[in-house]
């Protein structure tokens, strides 16, 4: 029975990070399933299902190697998973604002109330010291429609938060 696992490891932003580790799984017979990795402030960051027939402590020791030689932390969860459990979008938010404490928490409240399912969310932070700006971009699912979605995040707009919701057309094909 093959077993699942959620990797995660984050480090100094380096060549041969994405290399070293998938090599290490490939020799160890771990089988990846949907990845998430990224450079975030010069450092990169791995998120990763595996499976395979190692268990989390097998896992954990096959990896710290190279884990330690490319100064990452590791951390190695079981979790329930598998393949094509997949959930496409059907709507992008687009915020920005004044970068301040909580805008994120805020933002993504309001639409977790309206029914708002989060799948993706990248940010960045814009413009000067003296006047930067929040920037998010988030991938959803909302079972509700726009409209509603629109009336509950038009007290943002009063507090000077930009919010722009988009539906995502799927091609099929």
């Amino acid at each position: 029975m093959n077993n699942w696992y959620m990797l995660t490891l984050t480090g100094e932003d380096r060549p041969g990070i994405v290399a070293r580790v998938t090599q290490a799984l490939f020799e160890r017979d771990m089988t990846l399933g949907e990845t998430s990795m990224l450079r975030l402030g010069g450092n990169f960051t791995i998120m990763m299902m595996v499976s395979g027939h190692l268990d989390a402590h097998a896992l954990q020791d096959a990896l710290a190697a190279v884990a330690t030689e490319l100064g990452l932390s590791l951390h190695v969860d079981p979790m329930k998973g598998g393949l094509h459990r997949h959930v496409p979008p059907n709507l992008m938010v687009r915020v920005t604002g004044a970068d301040r404490a909580g805008i994120v928490a805020r933002v993504t409240g309001v639409l977790a109330e309206a029914g708002f399912n989060i799948l993706d969310l990248e940010s960045d932070v814009a413009g000067t010291a003296e006047k930067s700006v929040y920037i998010m971009q988030i991938a959803g699912v909302a079972t509700v429609p726009l409209e509603t979605l629109e009336q509950a995040v038009s007290g943002l707009r009063e507090e000077g938060i930009e919010v722009n919701i988009s539906p995502v057309e799927m091609l099929v094909g």
